[in-house]
Order: structure tokens, then sequence, then C-alpha cells
């Protein structure tokens, strides 16, 4: 499968170094330095491109962008073409990372779509880029959870397989509205990680 990823830091990054030997191709894009974007993508085996150019490219696009830069990639995207399957992978949490700068009553996913009307979002929130990066995302004998939600069963169908790439585990958590609840907890483990020094190999797994 080809995937535009918008976004060329650590998660964009991870996710590329666990889905090329898979098989998929990636195309990285948005970056203020086009030159170091092609020396990222080159190492991982990607090639690179503008924002339009891997939304284009892609027959999924990412979003792997901090929540302050998401709006201006979605503006640089254009006009394309029908309708995208876009995976969010975002959390919009604020840059202190001490809360979440929306929540509840929306969420990142819901308001990307309502800047992307070419998008068929799909909330799925991947491992720490820290387990992407090591080259496992298993915790203890699962892989992490991931949550996915969207209101479009064919495009949730085609990123809950690639989050199965990822090596994750993937639930199935209804409608993208569902979002309003998946950031939070998805947030609850970064504060978890990070501010109550629990570090990045932990996560989120339904148990039946």
């Amino acid at each position: 499968m080809k995937i535009g990823i918008l976004g060329a830091g650590n998660v964009g990054t991870g996710i590329t170094k666990l889905l090329t030997p898979k098989g998929h191709e990636i195309m990285l894009s948005f970056s203020r330095d086009a030159d170091k974007l092609a020396q990222t993508a080159k190492a991982f085996g990607a090639k690179s491109g503008s924002v339009a150019e891997a939304v284009a490219y892609g027959d999924v696009v990412v979003i792997a962008t901090p929540w302050v830069a998401t709006r201006d990639a979605i503006a640089q995207a254009g006009n394309p073409a029908g309708k995208k399957i876009v995976w969010d992978c975002t959390n919009a949490l604020k840059p202190d990372m001490s809360g979440l700068a929306i929540g509840t009553t929306t969420s990142a996913a819901e308001e990307i779509q309502k800047a992307a009307p070419w998008a068929r979002v799909v909330k799925a929130i991947p491992p720490f880029a820290e387990a992407m990066h090591s080259g496992s995302v298993r915790i203890g004998t699962k892989g992490a959870g991931v949550f996915v939600a969207s209101d479009d069963a064919e495009a949730k169908r085609v990123v809950t397989a690639l989050v199965q790439d990822l090596g994750a585990e993937a639930t199935d958590v209804g409608p993208l509205a569902n979002a309003r609840y998946i950031e939070p907890a998805c947030y609850l483990v970064v504060h978890l990680a990070y501010m109550q020094g629990f570090g990045t190999k932990i996560g989120l797994n339904l148990q039946r």
C-alpha cells in the first residue's frame, strides 16, 4: 500500500520504520528543510515530497504532526481529488504536556474532519514513538493497544490492518465522535510515561 505521511518527526518515522518492512511504500512530508527531509526519508527507505505530493501519493494519508502544526499541514494539502483515507495519529496536547488543548465536547479527529472535507478520518493513536523506533511495540505478551474510531467502515478496516502491521492490538471503538474519549485516555498514558516516570513501555489494552 502507498502511504503519504504528514510529519517527519519521531511518530512519522517510527511508523515508517515498522511499515516499510511489511511492503508498504511511504512518502514523508511536512518539513521546513527539504534537504533534511530527503535525507531522513532515505534513511528509512522512504520517498520525500511536499504535503500535496504526499496526499496525492498515498492510498492512505497519515497525519503525524504536533497538534499546533496540524491545521497548517492540512492547509498545504490543497484540494485532493476524491475522498482520501486519513489516519489521524494526533493528540491535542498542550505544548507542556500538562493536559489537552481541546477535548470531551470535540476531538482532534473531529476538528481534522471539519478542516479536511476530502478526508475519511480514522482516529488511531499509535504506540509511543520510542517503542516503534525500538522495533517492537509489544508490552509483555501483547502488542500495545490502539483504539480505532471512524464513521467510515472501509477506512476503519484499512487503518486497522495498518495498526496490526505495526504489531499493535487494534480495538474498534465505534464512530469518530468516540475520539473524544480515546484522546484523554491516551493523554493519561502520556502523563504516566513522562510526568510520573513510568517510561514508554506502557499502554492500554482491552481485556476480555
